[in-house]
């Protein structure tokens, strides 16, 4: 017999929220990792917040959620709070119940800084490398190092001089000016040592290469191991062209021990780069640039080994996290200004690749 289309509603629910999400979905396993690593930050929470006064939202469901903001490119934290409110999986993932009320959108705001000073989100990042399931996954004896152009949350329009020089107003189409009115920029020099961003000014003039357009951004930089290809340090610095080769030299003095190898491209094919890894005790597997002038400072008592070989096969993995981090979890054009700021979600969108990678690994282990 068919059923009739009623629609009328229950007050109370005796279903719990637990049930309702499948026993396979990625999410469970998820949720036992990340609570394992924010269990280990406990102390840090503590340190952050006041022992008096009405107590706050907890900062494990803040986490929580912007997890869920990077797994699922939600694009912003309002439309996070909005499927927060309706979403049962989103809900139990950050540990709210069936019929607690969600909070504003402005609390992110308002404890971005608080977590900002607790560098929790290297602390987080660090926690989950420092699990037990994780720390036999991970290499060290062989890396690779790479760099990236985060697009900085500021238009071109607030890149003026310093010195506050004769800018011609904006103007639109018909004359008139505007908050968006164009602006033509033909025939104007522009550098990083003349002008800055009124918007964001860490920000800095770049471009990746010849041909390539120039964007006010920020540089990252990533050191993955390369067995599984998890990341095992992340950076932020400004963007200039000697940043991806002095902060990879810093990664590699922190994580690498002698008699290690470091993968990376042509833009690390410097006889300084090699130089200072070979003193620092580590073999750069670094590819050739042969149309450099001065030719490649890697010679055939490198490439010769078997070795080198193995490493550029592993060395694209790298990439493969910015594939992820920049279009997936939302850094392709960061919305937050300062590099402190930039910086903090840069780590914290690494670690959330970690745990993906490591649900990834999982699966197939059990395949």
């Amino acid at each position: 017999m068919r059923g009739e289309d009623q629609r009328s509603e229950g007050f109370f629910s005796y279903v719990r929220l637990e049930s309702r999400i499948p026993a396979d979905h990625p999410l469970r396993a998820i949720r036992g990792l990340v609570d394992a690593a924010l269990g280990e930050l406990s102390r840090s929470f503590d340190r952050l917040y006041s022992r008096d006064g009405r107590p706050s939202i907890p900062p494990e469901r803040l986490l929580r959620a912007l997890l869920l903001q990077a797994f699922y490119t939600v694009r912003s934290e309002r439309q996070l709070m909005e499927q927060l409110d309706y979403n049962l999986l989103f809900r139990w993932f950050v540990g709210l119940s069936a019929d607690d009320a969600v909070w504003d959108a402005t609390v992110f705001c308002k404890n971005r800084d608080r977590l900002l000073d607790g560098d929790i989100a290297n602390k987080f990042f660090v926690a989950v490398l420092n699990l037990p399931q994780v720390r036999g996954l991970l290499s060290s004896e062989h890396f690779s190092v790479d760099g990236t152009l985060i697009e900085a949350w500021a238009s071109m329009k607030s890149f003026v001089p310093k010195d506050g020089g004769n800018v011609p107003p904006p103007k639109d189409r018909d004359g008139s000016g505007g908050r968006n009115a164009e602006r033509n920029f033909h025939g104007e020099k522009r550098r990083n040592d003349t002008h800055s961003s009124t918007t964001d000014p860490d920000a800095r003039l770049f471009r990746k290469g010849a041909g390539k357009e120039a964007k006010l951004c920020h540089m990252g930089h990533l050191m993955t191991e390369n067995r599984n290809g998890l990341i095992v340090d992340a950076r932020l610095t400004e963007a200039n062209g000697t940043a991806e080769r002095s902060t990879a030299l810093e990664m590699i003095a922190d994580n690498a021990r002698p008699g290690c190898t470091v993968g990376g491209d042509k833009h690390y094919d410097t006889f300084g780069f090699v130089a200072e890894s070979r003193a620092l005790g580590v073999t750069p597997h670094v590819s050739q640039n042969v149309k450099r002038r001065g030719g490649s400072a890697i010679d055939d008592r490198t490439t010769r080994h078997p070795g080198y070989a193995q490493s550029q096969a592993c060395r694209p993995r790298v990439e493969r996290v910015f594939a992820w981090v920049k279009p997936i979890a939302g850094l392709r054009k960061v919305k937050l200004r300062g590099l402190a700021r930039v910086e903090w979600l840069f780590v914290f969108a690494c670690a959330a690749f970690n745990v993906k990678r490591l649900m990834t690994l999982r699966a197939g282990a059990t395949a």
